[in-house]
């Protein structure tokens, strides 16, 4: 007798071909009363099942199948129908099966965001007020330095603040937000890059939720959407330090955003801003409109750097605020957005 002959006529029990398809025999004697897997024989006398080793395919398939959780029924449409149909099947079922998972996985996140402790530090904002702090604060970065091309996130009682410098100039914007009382990772760092990236995909959504769960990245989410912006390591300079030691204002001017921008861009040096009389304000030897206040004024810029400031800020005017008579960082802020300041290091008269 030939090998085919011997396949042909060997027949398994029931337990070893479950050991061989890796099935019990209770399921398998399930699958042969639903029709989709019957036996090669059923002895008539004891009512014993026996199967045939070219069957193992079949029931391994039906085993993979049933463990991607398809009815039995759409089972035996892959088992037996055509492959067209087959595919079919398969593919909404991968697409059902896709979809369930997204929304039982978004309906765990938020049960264990609820439970004591099991929360991440959360800051809820719009998504157009995080992207218009990002575009204030991300110029006052130094894409070229290890930690100062970072932007400081930073939590507080109701607001959340975006801190960065070049060490020239050091820009703070706070958002309201809805801030959660644990306590966040410190300090919060992402790459100015990244987060003008994140800024601009969040532009559009009404909310967005900034969540830090750990030490490695923050989260981004709106909604159903979500970004990981990674944590780069490090320690910020002690930003708070330098606003408590600023001197009491002296000296405070209000001038046309737009006018001032455009003397300074005119300047090819550091330029002196000094009070003009009935001009106002003084750029160079350009006259500013603008609204002085205090006693003689007298101080000079890196045109450059203040321009930068002054180009941040928002709305038709601008503030410069000064302290005593060692001219000291010049805190520059928006008018329409009282959250913003830079500030802005002085230089010497013609350096």
């Amino acid at each position: 007798m030939s090998g085919m002959d011997d396949e042909a006529t060997e027949r398994l029990s029931i337990g070893t071909f479950a050991r061989l398809a890796g099935l019990s025999p209770s399921a398998l004697r399930f699958y042969d009363d639903c029709g989709v897997l019957p036996p090669a024989e059923v002895d008539p006398v004891t009512g014993y099942r026996r199967y045939a080793p070219g069957q193992r395919e079949r029931a391994v398939l039906l085993r993979r199948l049933r463990g991607a959780g398809l009815p039995l029924v759409e089972a035996a449409v892959v088992l037996d129908g055509p492959p067209e149909r087959a595919r079919a099947v398969l593919r909404e079922w991968q697409r059902r099966t896709e979809e369930e998972a997204r929304v039982a996985g978004a309906v765990l996140a938020e049960v264990l965001r609820e439970l004591p402790g099991g929360a991440p530090a959360r800051a809820v904002l719009g998504g157009a007020e995080l992207a218009g702090a990002v575009r204030q604060v991300a110029p006052a970065a130094d894409p070229g330095h290890p930690l100062l091309r970072c932007v400081l996130i930073e939590p507080a009682d109701g607001e959340l603040r975006l801190v960065a410098t070049d060490r020239y100039r050091l820009s703070v914007r706070a958002v309201p937000a809805r801030v959660t009382a644990r306590p966040w990772p410190e300090p919060l760092l992402v790459e100015v890059a990244a987060l003008r990236e994140v800024a601009e995909w969040a532009r559009g959504a009404e909310e967005v939720a900034v969540e830090a769960a750990g030490a490695e990245a923050v989260w981004v989410r709106d909604g159903e959407r979500e970004r990981r912006v990674p944590l780069v390591a490090g320690e910020f300079p002690a930003y708070r330090l330098v606003l408590e030691a600023l001197e009491p204002v002296r000296h405070r001017v209000i001038a046309d955003r737009v006018a001032l921008g455009a003397a300074l861009a005119q300047a090819r040096a550091p330029v002196v801003v000094r009070r003009g009389g009935t001009a106002g304000l003084l750029v160079g030897g350009v006259a500013v409109p603008a609204l002085v206040t205090g006693p003689g004024l007298r101080v000079a810029f890196d045109p450059v750097v203040l321009a930068g400031a002054v180009e941040s800020a928002v709305g038709p005017d601008v503030l410069l605020e000064l302290g005593g008579e060692e001219a000291g960082p010049v805190r520059v802020r928006s008018a329409d957005q009282g959250g913003f300041t830079t500030l802005v290091m002085v230089v010497r008269d013609g350096f």
